[in-house]
C-alpha cells in the first residue's frame, strides 16, 4: 500500500454567496484540474440565523451536480419542475442539473439557530451536460453507518466502502462521498483507488494526515512546513488535498477528528465555468446565458 501524500493544506476562506449568506469556501473558482471532477466545496455553518436567512433565492445551474448534505437546521428547496421539499438533518440530495434548472435554496436553523451544512459540486461529462435533470432525496436513516473495531465511525453518502454501498447511484464522476470520524489519538488507513483524486475536509477535531513513521517523506510540494518538522495538524475548517496512492492515513488529535472523505475519477475535460453554470467551452457557455436572456434556458 502507497500513503497518499498531501499537496495541499489550506483553511477554508469566509465569504458570501447567494443573497449575502455568510459561509466558508474550502475550494472552488481555481486550481481546477487539483480537484477534478469536483469544481466546488461550501461550508455553510452559522448560528446566526441574520447571517444565512436570506439564503439562496432563485438561480440557475447547467452542465454540474449539486450535493447538499445537512448536519444541522433544514434547507428548504423549490424548482422550475415544481419540486419542493426539506433537505433536514443527516439527509443528502444528489441534484443533477444537467441541461437546465432554475432553483432556490433556503436554509433554516434549528430550535436553537444552528445552521450547518455542506454543498460540493461535481462536474459533468461533455456527453451528459445535457442529460434531464434528476433529484436523489436521502433521508439520514437510509444511509449506511460502519463503524470499525476501534471505534471509527463512517457514514456512506456514495460509493463503495468496507463492503457497502452508499444510497446515492448512477453518479457521472463515481464518487466516493464518506462522512469519517476518528477517535481520539487512533491512527487509521483509509482505502482510496490510485486512479481518483481526494481531499478531505476536516470540521471537528483536528488530525495529522501523514505517515508519522516517516513524516518527511510525505508532503509533495512546499507547503510552509519545516524541512524538519512534521505537517502541523489539520484543524476545524481545513482541506487536505492528497497526491496519489492508493490509501489515507490519519492520526486523531486529542479531541478524534470529523472530516469529510471525499474522491473521483477526473474527467480531464476542459472547463468553461462562470457562475452557476459550467460547461466545456466558451461557446456553449455563451449560449446558456443567452438562452437564460430568451427564456429558453428550461428544457422539456
Amino acid at each position: 500500500m502507497s500513503i497518499r501524500p498531501v499537496k495541499r493544506l489550506v483553511r477554508s476562506k469566509p465569504t458570501r454567496d447567494g443573497a449575502g449568506v455568510h459561509l466558508r469556501r474550502a475550494f472552488g473558482f481555481d486550481h481546477t484540474s487539483d480537484f477534478d471532477p469536483f469544481l466546488l466545496l461550501d461550508d455553510f455553518r452559522n448560528d446566526v440565523p441574520e447571517d444565512y436567512l436570506a439564503g439562496f433565492p432563485w438561480h440557475p445551474h447547467r452542465g454540474i451536480e449539486t450535493i447538499t448534505y445537512v448536519l444541522a437546521g433544514t434547507v428548504e428547496h423549490g424548482d422550475s419542475m415544481g419540486n419542493r421539499g426539506s433537505i433536514a438533518s443527516g439527509d443528502v440530495q444528489w441534484m443533477t442539473a444537467g441541461s437546465g434548472i432554475i432553483h432556490q435554496e433556503m436554509p433554516r436553523g434549528d430550535q436553537a439557530g444552528r445552521m450547518h451544512g455542506f454543498q460540493l459540486w461535481a462536474n459533468l461529462p461533455g456527453a451528459l451536460k445535457m442529460t434531464q435533470p434528476r433529484y436523489q432525496g436521502v433521508e439520514a436513516k437510509d444511509i449506511p453507518v460502519v463503524t470499525d473495531d476501534d471505534g471509527t465511525q463512517v457514514r456512506l453518502v456514495c460509493g463503495k466502502f468496507w463492503g457497502k454501498s452508499g444510497p446515492v447511484d448512477g453518479v457521472a464522476a463515481d464518487p466516493m462521498y464518506l462522512d469519517v470520524s476518528v477517535p481520539p489519538r487512533r491512527k487509521k488507513s483509509l482505502p482510496v483507488e490510485t486512479t481518483r483524486h481526494a481531499f478531505a475536509y476536516v470540521f471537528a477535531g483536528s488530525g495529522k494526515f501523514c505517515n508519522a513513521s516517516d513524516p518527511l517523506s510525505v508532503p509533495t510540494e512546499p507547503v510552509g512546513w519545516a524541512d524538519t518538522a512534521p505537517p502541523s495538524a489539520a484543524e476545524n475548517r481545513s482541506l487536505v488535498l492528497f497526491d496519489s496512492g492508493d490509501e489515507v492515513v490519519v492520526h486523531a488529535g486529542d479531541e478524534g477528528v470529523r472530516f469529510l472523505l471525499v474522491s473521483g475519477k477526473p474527467l480531464e475535460e476542459p472547463v468553461a465555468w462562470y457562475g452557476p453554470i459550467v460547461m466545456n467551452t466558451q461557446e456553449q457557455l455563451q449560449k446558456a446565458y443567452q438562452e437564460l436572456e430568451q427564456g429558453t434556458f428550461l428544457k422539456k
